[in-house]
């Protein structure tokens, strides 16, 4: 299973109502600039939303990379010609809300309580940390969140940061930018739904299923999407559909799906 054959079936009607009488209704362009207390550096955040029905899906974006018209064109149009449009991340934020209104996240529920943005993003990133297998050693993070590398160093579980903008981590740390090069060598993979969408997702997802690797996800990118690879190499998802904790400082959700033994 892929990304691509989740869509062909999607198309074929067979994980939900008809595509091609399912319309978006909403498209809109989330844009945040981030940096935390005590954090020495900041980040940005682009997020491409599509709503169907009463779901809003999601897929994260490089800044620049989708131009608003882009975006805004796919209101009114049916999910089965989204689901076949040429920009990736139009295809995975359709096919998340579409899965998503088709059936709303039935996960493990846990609450992000309010609070500061540092004290909710370290409150995310314990609950996504907790679903490392125990025991863990050394794990590739493929998009690299300061706060998740925080609560892994709390833990002392060692990692590799990978992202592809490369760069440093918060404590000087090198990110390398090479994901393929670094699974060798550890045995557990922690990575950004964000992968759907730039296309590194495939790569983590084969190596995870021939070397019978824990890999788990962490989604706002395609939360209604990856519960569907459970068994079928992930092996674990902290699903966070829009608004994002980020938005928000009252109390907001997220769902934790793991692999049935």
């Amino acid at each position: 299973m892929n990304l691509t054959s989740i869509i062909k079936r999607a198309l074929a009607g067979e994980l939900g109502p008809d595509p091609v009488r399912e319309r978006v209704t909403t498209a809109f362009t989330t844009r945040q600039g981030a940096r935390h207390d005590s954090r020495r550096r900041g980040y940005r955040n682009h997020v491409v939303s599509l709503r169907v029905g009463r779901a809003v899906g999601s897929c994260a974006v490089e800044p620049g990379d989708v131009a608003d018209e882009i975006v805004e064109e796919c209101a009114g149009v049916a999910v089965a010609d989204l689901l076949l449009h040429p920009v990736p991340a139009v295809r995975v934020a359709t096919l998340d809300a579409y899965l998503m209104s088709a059936r709303p996240h039935w996960g493990e529920r846990v609450t992000v309580a309010a609070g500061t943005s540092l004290e909710k993003s370290l409150a995310r990133a314990a609950a996504v940390v907790d679903l490392l297998p125990a025991g863990t050693d050394r794990v590739l993070v493929v998009g690299v969140v300061n706060s998740v590398l925080h609560r892994l160093r709390e833990r002392g579980v060692r990692y590799v940061p990978c992202d592809l903008k490369g760069g440093s981590t918060e404590w000087g740390e090198p990110v390398t930018a090479d994901a393929a090069r670094a699974l060798a060598a550890c045995d557990a993979v922690l990575a950004s739904g964000m992968t759907l969408g730039n296309g590194s997702f495939e790569t983590l997802l084969e190596h995870a299923r021939a070397h019978r690797k824990p890999l788990v996800m962490f989604a706002q990118t395609g939360s209604a999407i990856l519960p569907h690879f459970l068994g079928w190499g992930v092996t674990a998802v902290s699903a966070e559909p829009y608004p994002f904790f980020w938005l928000d400082g009252g109390d907001t959700v997220l769902f934790r799906y793991r692999e049935r033994a």
